[in-house]
């Protein structure tokens, strides 16, 4: 077991803010995260704006991400210190959507640890590249790392297997809950979302977070994750 403090990450796709955004903040802030890592938060218009007022909304605030991120977004507490983030593009392809990720270093007391966050492509043919990408990314984070992913696929994919491993662990896995499923809420039946955690953390809970307000709040459900961080 670790012995280091404990924290709740929040993972989410907000849907691009297209649905209840009142709903929203109150799954958000009924979750009660110290880090929340959103999916299609804003990337256009006043999205610095945008993601302050959303931060603000959740009792957060803005860490990373936004628009160099293409809507990868990580929110912390007052009780995270935030160090350094890094915005990542994967290449675009003609016609589809530009896609990124987030990296942000950080750290509780004395103790630190990174959070990442990703939403990779729909396409069955861009997906193995931007996994392959953010590995390499991933693999130069040092501290104690968090993954929160829209992968856009079920864990039998080949984006999963890429991202887990020897260096990150599926937390539904580890917590025995990878029969939950987390898309869509109207009738979910598929888990395309996770949270993948640093073997070196211990995952003390896990669960698709759905209150009665998730149901309007976005087309996904969040998942929240509750680890104990190493010391050293």
């Amino acid at each position: 077991m670790t012995d280091g403090p404990r924290l709740r990450v929040l993972s989410y796709n907000v849907h691009g803010l297209r649905d209840d955004v009142a709903a929203l903040a109150a799954v958000v802030r009924a979750a009660d995260p110290d880090v929340a890592i959103l999916q299609e938060a804003p990337r256009r218009l006043r999205w610095r704006t945008k993601s302050a007022a959303l931060a603000d909304r959740f009792g957060l605030v803005v860490a990373g991400g936004g628009l160099p991120a293409l809507g990868n977004l990580v929110l912390t507490s007052l009780r995270v210190r935030v160090h350094e983030q890094r915005s990542v593009r994967f290449p675009l392809t003609p016609g589809r959507h530009l896609r990124g990720a987030v990296v942000v270093r950080c750290s509780v007391g004395r103790t630190p640890f990174a959070v990442a966050g990703s939403h990779l492509a729909t396409d069955d043919r861009e997906r193995p590249a931007q996994a392959a990408i953010l590995r390499r990314v991933l693999a130069d984070v040092d501290e104690p790392l968090l993954l929160g992913i829209d992968v856009n696929e079920t864990p039998d994919g080949g984006a999963w297997r890429t991202l887990t491993g020897a260096r990150l662990v599926d937390a539904a896995v580890a917590a025995g809950r990878a029969a939950q499923a987390t898309f869509p809420v109207a009738a979910p039946r598929r888990r395309i979302d996770a949270i993948l955690v640093d073997p070196r953390c211990e995952v003390v809970d896990y669960r698709v977070f759905d209150p009665p307000e998730a149901y309007r709040a976005s087309d996904h459900f969040p998942l929240l994750v509750d680890v104990t961080l190493p010391t050293s």
